[in-house]
């Protein structure tokens, strides 16, 4: 199993992480997980599902999003090479408080509960790539809520096009409001701030 090529993506990942994991390390590790498709429109999670995997993305891209007074609001993006999960829901394995969907048909390869723990307690780098990747999220996280109290929305959406302008192009403009925690006509007008700022500097040079 350790040669499924829809794994070889993770392996590097994992690599990258942790040099020092073992081509044993990882086909032990391999043994615990699977590749599957998702079509747009589908769900990975459900709220009041319990989420029983974490997936790492092969190709695609999904959304994390909550249900308030019947409005969506997004939380996260998760794109090639990011892990996405309820984490909370998936290491308590309690049901889930929020929703993530499937924005363009995806590939995923899941671990469950039970075999991450397998995992975990076989395979001693497999602590430290987990480790990596809470520090990671828990720096992520960090980022969120400090841009959330400081910046204005009109530097969120600077913030958001410099560290990803790849999702300008992925996502409509009504989950980017979303996300950001604006309306959509607001996103507009920053928008043409925007536009207008930069056309403003072409003429001075």
């Amino acid at each position: 199993m350790g040669s499924d090529i829809r794994f070889s993506q993770l392996r590097n990942y994992y690599k990258q992480l942790v040099p020092s994991l073992t081509e044993e390390g990882w086909d032990f590790c391999s043994k615990y997980l699977s590749a599957r498709t998702l079509k747009k429109g589908e769900f990975l999670v459900r709220e009041g599902d319990v989420c029983r995997n974490i997936s790492f993305v092969n190709m695609g891209l999904l959304r994390m999003y909550h249900l308030v007074d019947g409005k969506e609001k997004i939380v996260y993006f998760s794109n090639e090479n990011n892990y996405v999960a309820d984490y909370r829901s998936f290491l308590l394995q309690e049901p889930s408080l929020t929703f993530i969907d499937v924005l363009e048909d995806t590939e995923v390869v899941d671990t469950n509960y039970e075999g991450l723990q397998e995992i975990y307690a076989k395979i001693p780098e497999a602590n430290l790539i987990g480790r990596r990747i809470a520090e990671g999220l828990f720096i992520d996280m960090c980022i969120r809520s400090t841009q959330d109290a400081h910046e204005t929305f009109e530097q969120r959406y600077y913030t958001l096009i410099d560290q990803y302008p790849w999702l300008l192009q992925r996502v409509p403009q009504y989950m980017i409001a979303s996300y950001l925690g604006i309306t959509p006509q607001a996103l507009s007008r920053i928008k043409g701030r925007a536009r207008n700022t930069a056309k403003s500097l072409t003429s001075v040079y």
